[in-house]
């Protein structure tokens, strides 16, 4: 129970540094909404991913497990649906430039869209879960 309810904050937390740092994700109801997310997140990550890696093995073979990102967007797909105060939207990315380093602006569809916060989401997660061992 313990560590169930602490993989629930830093999902519901991770939900929350989604909210704040993308433009297309929107979250509305707050602090109920972060923390039945991240309780939504959490059965989940528990219940149906096992289950999508377990069928995806083949394509994450070949893709170098790169197709693990289609399977986390189709979990926050599915977390979209139970919890219908979380949306995601299509949104524009302004682009960024660092030390010569340039990507320009461009807009991503409601698909790529899911896949940039799918893979966010675990970024923050991994970084998260990285201090609470440390």
């Amino acid at each position: 129970m313990k560590t169930f309810l602490r993989i629930s904050a830093v999902n519901g937390f991770s939900l929350f540094i989604l909210d704040q740092s993308i433009s297309g994700v929107i979250i509305s109801g707050g602090l109920r909404v972060f923390i039945l997310g991240g309780v939504f997140l959490t059965i989940l990550g528990v219940t149906l991913k096992p289950v999508f890696n377990l069928i995806s093995i083949p394509l994450n073979m070949v893709t170098l497990g790169l197709f693990s990102f289609l399977s986390n967007a189709l979990l926050l797909y599915i977390l979209t649906i139970l919890v219908t105060e979380i949306k995601i939207e299509a949104f524009n990315f302004e682009g960024f430039s660092w030390a010569g380093f340039v990507i320009p602006e461009f807009q991503l569809n409601t698909f790529l869209a899911y896949i940039v916060c799918a893979t966010l989401l675990s970024v923050v997660q991994a970084i998260i879960n990285w201090l609470i061992d440390r």
